[in-house]
C-alpha cells in the first residue's frame, strides 16, 4: 500500500501558494494582489514560510492519508 498523502497535499499546497499565481503576499503595490503573475523575494519567503506550515499542519500534526493498494 503506498500513501500519497503527503505527495497530494505537497502538490496541491505548491500550485495555490506559488507566488503571483493566484496571490501575492506581500504585492509590490498593496498588501495582497491577485493574479499579477510576478514575484519578489521577499513574497518568495512569505509564501515559503506559509507553505511550511501548512504542510507541517496537514502532513505532521493532523496526518492526512490517502493510500491506493497494488
Amino acid at each position: 500500500m503506498s500513501d500519497w498523502g503527503p505527495v497530494v497535499i505537497g502538490l496541491v499546497l505548491f500550485v495555490l501558494l506559488s507566488p503571483g499565481l493566484l496571490v501575492q503576499l506581500p504585492g509590490r503595490h498593496h498588501f495582497v494582489e491577485f493574479g499579477n503573475l510576478q514575484t519578489s523575494a521577499v513574497s518568495i519567503l512569505v509564501h515559503s514560510i506559509i507553505y511550511f506550515a501548512l504542510i507541517t499542519l496537514f502532513v505532521i500534526v493532523i496526518g492526512v492519508h490517502i493510500t491506493t493498494d497494488n
